[in-house]
Formats: structure tokens, C-alpha cells, sequence
């Protein structure tokens, strides 16, 4: 089992930081290549950017929850 994650490469789980604006304010959001791969993936679903896809993300969770405690968390699950 250990040589699953042993073997996985390294470029899957290094980090990217990336600017997104929400509600008018530019905000820095740092997630591994894997989960910005994923994000890209159902953005271009959505014919959106992934900026966009994850702006209307926070601004729906907003709408039914009132906060985003962490939007990082938020993004992986």
C-alpha cells in the first residue's frame, strides 16, 4: 500500500498558489496541482475560468451558509 503513495509523482502533490477575486477583493488560494487539475476540469465544464467557477462556488456557499471558513477545504472537498 505505501508504495501507492510512495511511487505517486511529486508534481500531483506540490502546491500552486493562485490569485482569485471574490466579492471584489483579490485573495490568494494555495492548493496542490492535483486539486487545481480537478478545479480546471469543472470549470471548463461550465465554460467558465476556473477564477469564475470558484468565485460562484464561494458566492453560492455564502448565500446558503453566511461564511467560508476556509476556502482552501472548501475546494478539496
Amino acid at each position: 500500500m505505501c508504495h501507492v503513495y510512495a511511487s505517486t509523482d511529486p508534481q500531483r502533490y506540490e502546491s500552486t498558489t493562485r490569485s482569485v477575486r471574490l466579492q471584489g477583493c483579490v485573495t490568494s488560494v494555495r492548493l496542490e496541482n492535483e486539486f487545481w487539475e480537478i478545479l480546471d476540469g469543472l470549470a471548463a465544464e461550465q465554460d467558465l475560468s476556473t477564477a469564475r467557477f470558484i468565485s460562484q462556488l464561494h458566492d453560492e456557499v455564502i448565500a446558503e451558509r453566511g461564511a467560508v471558513p476556509n476556502l482552501a477545504s472548501l475546494l478539496r472537498v
